[in-house]
């Protein structure tokens, strides 16, 4: 079982963004160490991997208000920092499934 790259910042360009409150993106980090946990264990059967994108996607998207009540909001700088982490991940587990795919019931 392959373990993540420890040395990759998650949503390393989100944090330097004062624009994004850290409390907010570290529940966004948690929802992708979760997933990253769960590959961890060796899972290989794509789609048990896309409803566990799928799950952290639609987490993601309840997020949102509470990034607006705090003069935020998850837009272009925010879809592509977790776009970029989605797409390392899935490359550092070799899965195959493309990242517009791996995050695609979002609505940010």
């Amino acid at each position: 079982m392959k373990k993540f790259d420890e040395d990759y910042k998650l949503l390393e360009d989100m944090y330097r963004d004062g624009y994004f409150p850290n409390f907010l993106v570290d529940k966004i980090k948690i929802l992708l160490q979760n997933v990253i946990a769960f590959l961890e264990t060796g899972e290989r059967d794509l789609e048990k991997i896309q409803e566990k994108f799928d799950e952290m996607t639609l987490a993601i998207n309840d997020l949102q208000e509470e990034f607006e009540d705090n003069d935020s909001e998850l837009e272009t700088g925010a879809r592509e920092s977790i776009g970029e982490t989605v797409e390392y991940i899935l490359r550092w587990f070799d899965i195959g499934i493309d990242v517009e795919d791996a995050i695609g019931e979002r609505d940010w």
